[in-house]
């Protein structure tokens, strides 16, 4: 065992990879540890790397990010011109027009948790302004979600290993059907996923009746990742619209793990055509918060965006996170990062689909741009097939039960995606 992982170890429980990462070696889509020995990343530190390591943009910055290091300004209150300089990017890189009121914290759970928060307000205000005097209490979520794991969110996070929810105190908020697909998608595939999509919208309008005026929001990933890389048709998304505008309740997406391109545009949810009251992110944003639909707020008064403290932080996210992504944004705009990954996703299915020909023991090979996944026939193959590809210099990730999740940089080259399909032919 080595230095770093005996001193840590003191104290904390360390059992994650036996390797140290070099901070200053590690380039572009290879972690590079303290052997010298390179690691070809297909895990991006759980999907919050967006350009790979040590990009020359930032490093060009050092200096810069340096001196933003030194202090850290309360932002609920305190405002640096170079605040003001990472919003104008935000802004015209990745906001969309549609969703133009913006919160920062820090960490993904606390964004989504919130979302909750400005939509229990949202809901009560516009309950009482119509003289219903009921405080709106109740979330609509989906099985295999994971939102967080702390908070509301603890409420919600039900994938398939409970150590990250049991025995925490809980609401027992309305839990729905999931209809995920399963690829190919078939006629046999297709009827069944929507009979599943009727036995969903049956349970929505179940609870919407057993909590009249209490349901604050149905929240969803676009694509469910730590619960299996789950992914649901553009008419699911829209008939969840079509209930929230029936019944005055938000649409949250959480876009943590899907947002800022990897799915081949900057939001997953623009590729389903369906607009979200809310939008949860973090992860490649580096600094976390949530985007709000600001003209269906601003129908009610003292909504969280307006009145002072109802949502707030000391450092309002994290100032040196907020001028990484800002470098960040820039490297996305410049190199049209998001434009490339289309093309680079359909070459990665294509090849995951030749690899299957040869090892039909992987199936169900999914994604949406470089948003990829595939399945094993049980837990046990697959958590091998994990190990084994570490021990070839190849990180991956599982989710859900049976399933590998790729989640490369956003400029990952194409000799990379060929490295990495080499190795996982070798290992199969």
């Amino acid at each position: 065992m080595s230095t770093v992982h005996e001193i840590l170890s003191k104290h904390l429980l360390a059992d994650g990879f036996p390797i140290v990462m070099d901070m200053e070696k590690s380039h572009g889509s290879y972690l590079v540890d303290q052997k010298g020995d390179e690691y070809l990343d297909l895990f991006s530190m759980f999907a919050s790397v967006a350009i790979g390591y040590n990009h020359p943009h930032l490093l060009a910055q050092k200096e810069f990010l340096g001196k933003m290091a030194i202090n850290k300004p309360a932002l609920s209150d305190i405002y640096p011109k170079e605040f003001a300089d990472f919003m104008e990017v935000f802004e015209r890189v990745a906001m969309p027009k549609e969703l133009q009121y913006c919160f920062f914290i820090a960490g993904g759970t606390l964004a989504v948790e919130n979302t909750l928060k400005a939509a229990f307000d949202w809901k009560t205000r516009l309950n009482l302004a119509q003289g219903i005097e009921t405080e709106a209490s109740q979330v609509i979520h989906f099985k295999e979600a994971f939102h967080g794991r702390s908070g509301y969110t603890l409420s919600l996070t039900n994938t398939k290993d409970p150590r990250k929810y049991m025995y925490f105190p809980k609401f027992n908020w309305p839990r729905i059907t999931n209809p995920k697909l399963t690829f190919p998608v078939t006629e046999t595939v297709l009827q069944g996923v929507i009979e599943k999509e009727k036995m969903a919208i049956r349970e929505i309008r179940n609870a919407v009746v057993q909590y009249p005026n209490d349901i604050a929001c149905i929240i969803i990933e676009p694509i469910q990742a730590e619960g299996g890389d789950n992914h649901f048709r553009k008419e699911f998304f829209q008939s969840l619209r079509d209930i929230c505008d029936e019944h005055d309740i938000l649409l949250i997406f959480d876009e943590v793990q899907t947002g800022i391109g990897l799915t081949g545009s900057m939001w997953a949810y623009q590729h389903i055509g369906v607009v979200p009251d809310l939008v949860a992110f973090g992860k490649k944003t580096q600094v976390c918060g949530l985007l709000a639909n600001k003209d269906k707020f601003d129908r009610v008064e003292k909504h969280v965006f307006q009145e002072s403290s109802r949502i707030n932080s000391t450092f309002g996210g994290d100032f040196t996170d907020m001028m990484r992504f800002k470098l960040i944004l820039e490297v996305i705009e410049q190199e049209n990062l998001i434009e490339l990954i289309t093309q680079k996703g359909a070459y990665f299915m294509q090849q995951l689909e030749t690899l299957a020909i040869h090892h039909p023991q992987i199936s169900n090979i999914r994604g949406q741009g470089l948003f990829i996944a595939f399945d094993f026939e049980n837990e046990q193959v697959r958590d091998q097939f994990i190990k084994d590809a570490f021990a070839e210099k190849l990180i991956l990730l599982g989710c859900g039960k049976l399933s590998i999740r790729f989640r490369p940089h956003l400029n990952i080259l194409m000799e990379e995606i060929d490295a990495a399909i080499a190795i996982m032919n070798r290992i199969l």
